[in-house]
C-alpha cells in the first residue's frame, strides 16, 4: 500500500497538470454598480480591446448605467448586446429592453440596434443567452462613453473588445 500511494499521486498530478499550465480562457467581468450613471461616474475599461463581460442590472424604468473604454486608431470597436436566455428578458420586445448608446470620442453617436436574436451557450458558466446585437467599426483615439438606460425592469450583458487576456477596470 505504501508503495501504490506514490505512484497514483504522479498519476492524478500529471493528469491535472496539463489542465493548471492552459489558463481558461475568458471576458473580464465588471459589474455596474447604482452609482455607476453616467460615463465618468462608471468604470475605465483601460484597454478597449480586451474581452469585458460588463453586467447591468435594473430594477425600474429610466435607470442609467455607463462605463467607459479607450481605444486607439488601428484598433476595432466591438460590441455585442446579450440577454441571459430566461424570463423575463427572453421574452421582451425590443423596445422593452434597455437601449444603449455609444459615443465616440469625437462626439458621434450611435444607438446599437437589435438585428439579431441568436442563441449561445457559454459553457464555462453554463449559462444559455441571447444574442440581440453585435457592431464592429474602426476606432478612434480616445475614450468611449457608454449609456444604458433602462425601459423596464432588466438584466443585460453588454461585451466591449474581444481579446480574452485579464483586463484592467479603473473606478
Amino acid at each position: 500500500m505504501k508503495r501504490i500511494f506514490p505512484i497514483v499521486l504522479l498519476v492524478a498530478v500529471a493528469m491535472v497538470m496539463p489542465q493548471m499550465a492552459t489558463p481558461a480562457l475568458a471576458h473580464t467581468p465588471v459589474n455596474l454598480l447604482n452609482s455607476d450613471t453616467t460615463p465618468s461616474a462608471g468604470p475605465l475599461l483601460v484597454d478597449g480591446t480586451v474581452s469585458f463581460a460588463i453586467r447591468a442590472s435594473f430594477t425600474k424604468s429610466g435607470q442609467k448605467k455607463a462605463f467607459r473604454a479607450a481605444l486607439k486608431k488601428g484598433e476595432e470597436l466591438v460590441v455585442e448586446y446579450l440577454i441571459v436566455d430566461k424570463k423575463p428578458e427572453n421574452a421582451f420586445k425590443k423596445r422593452q429592453l434597455p437601449r444603449l448608446v455609444v459615443t465616440s470620442p469625437s462626439g458621434k453617436k450611435l444607438a446599437i440596434k437589435f438585428n439579431e436574436r441568436t442563441d449561445f451557450y457559454y459553457s464555462s458558466l453554463n449559462t444559455n443567452f441571447i444574442y440581440l446585437a453585435r457592431y464592429r467599426a474602426p476606432a478612434e483615439t480616445g475614450v468611449y462613453q457608454f449609456v444604458a438606460k433602462s425601459r423596464a425592469p432588466a438584466s443585460v450583458v453588454l461585451v466591449v473588445g474581444e481579446k480574452e487576456i485579464p483586463g484592467e477596470v479603473r473606478r
